[in-house]
């Protein structure tokens, strides 16, 4: 028959209307009484340790603390709910910080600090940032790149463990192996990183010739980077495990190339679509015309301009514009055609006479004869 659990209230001495502030206290004092390291090889003091963690996981949590008093422990059972702690190594990384008040660096006293890794452990690699500018085209079609990156690798001579071959490194004397050493303070001991080690655990006695024991080297190495079509300034590509190299068989780093795209002497950008600006003579939107753009397609797009057109007007040829990038749909956006209308400074007499019949046929007043149609133009 399974023990029943008690109640988390009374497992923490608090009352259920606490504050959090006192349940807080009352874990902090709970947890620094049964701490394994004051109490080592007595198992009751670590189950005593780990249903207080258990009871200010829920109590220290507003949603299941209301779930727990209205339905009791099957109200935090389950998905959600609390499930206990199988180690006290569970309890240090769920509460580290809480640790660390009361510790200091390492969260815990003694050699408990060590239970959560040491030098030995494997670390992942550096990530990377690299700037590369591309063209307007290069952005809307995509392109390849090959750039070059310096950064540190494993050596390949002693395979990263920094020692010559033959040899391998051994265990660091002064924290034997642990990378940290314990400072005694009053009735606490602090965990530090090993100076002498300098955290690895390690000591080399005969290093590696090419890396002088480092386990890496700088070197410069060339790759091709995809720009899918699309991209935008801004926008970054993640290069998985073309950073740094990790230390004691640690993974890779990422690199990340950010993208700036250079501006266009034709076009501006609107999230995915083409903005062409398009200056028309008076004639030409008055009555029309057509005009050829090349829009990073495989001909160049005949696009008519229709009569009457206006300053400021927006033309829209859907799909002519920029591919999306996954994530944003499918398809391409527009291509935008902004009118503006150049209005000549200087006329000769045949096109004035022209006009002022143009504004006669219309009913217009021109310069002279009140406000009308020259005015408007030249006004």
């Amino acid at each position: 028959m399974a023990q029943q659990k008690r109640d988390y209230y009374d497992i923490l001495g608090v009352a259920k209307t606490a504050a959090a502030d006192d349940i807080k206290r009352a874990y902090r004092k709970l947890a620094l009484q049964y701490h394994p390291d004051k109490n080592p090889g007595d198992t009751s003091a670590e189950d005593k340790f780990k249903e207080a963690a258990e009871a200010y996981e829920i109590l220290s949590d507003s949603d299941k603390r209301r779930r727990y008093d209205q339905f009791g422990h099957a109200g935090v059972q389950g998905p959600g709910g609390a499930g206990g702690f199988n180690n006290v190594d569970d309890i240090f990384e769920h509460f580290g910080s809480i640790f660390e008040d009361i510790f200091g660096f390492g969260g815990m006293p003694g050699g408990a600090g060590r239970r959560r890794g040491g030098g030995n452990r494997a670390r992942r690699g550096a990530d990377l940032r690299y700037d590369l500018q591309i063209s307007f085209k290069e952005a809307v079609l995509g392109t390849e790149k090959k750039i070059e990156i310096p950064r540190r690798s494993q050596c390949t001579s002693c395979e990263g463990t920094g020692a010559a071959k033959g040899t391998k490194p051994v265990a660091c004397n002064t924290c034997r192996g642990q990378g940290q050493v314990v400072i005694q303070q009053g009735f606490f001991s602090y965990a530090s990183t090993c100076p002498d080690c300098s955290g690895t655990g390690k000591r080399i006695a005969t290093p590696c010739g090419d890396c002088r024991g480092a386990g890496h080297i700088t070197k410069t190495s060339a790759i091709t980077v995809k720009i899918p079509p699309g991209i935008d300034s801004g926008m970054r590509l993640r290069v998985t495990g073309e950073g740094e190299a990790g230390g004691n068989g640690g993974p890779s780093g990422d690199l990340y190339v950010f993208i700036d795209v250079a501006e266009d002497s034709r076009f501006k950008r609107e999230e995915f679509d083409l903005i062409f600006p398009l200056r028309l003579g008076v004639a030409q939107a008055i009555l029309g015309t057509e005009i050829v753009v090349d829009c990073f397609e495989d001909e160049p797009r005949k696009i008519d301009i229709p009569a009457g057109v206006q300053p400021n007007q927006r033309l829209v040829i859907q799909g002519a514009g920029i591919p999306k990038l996954e994530k944003y749909g499918r398809g391409k956006g527009d291509l935008i055609i902004e009118i503006s209308v150049e209005i000549p400074t200087k006329l000769t007499k045949d096109a004035e006479d022209h006009l002022r019949a143009f504004a006669e046929k219309h009913g217009e007043s021109v310069k002279g004869q009140g406000s009308g149609f020259f005015d408007r133009i030249f006004g």
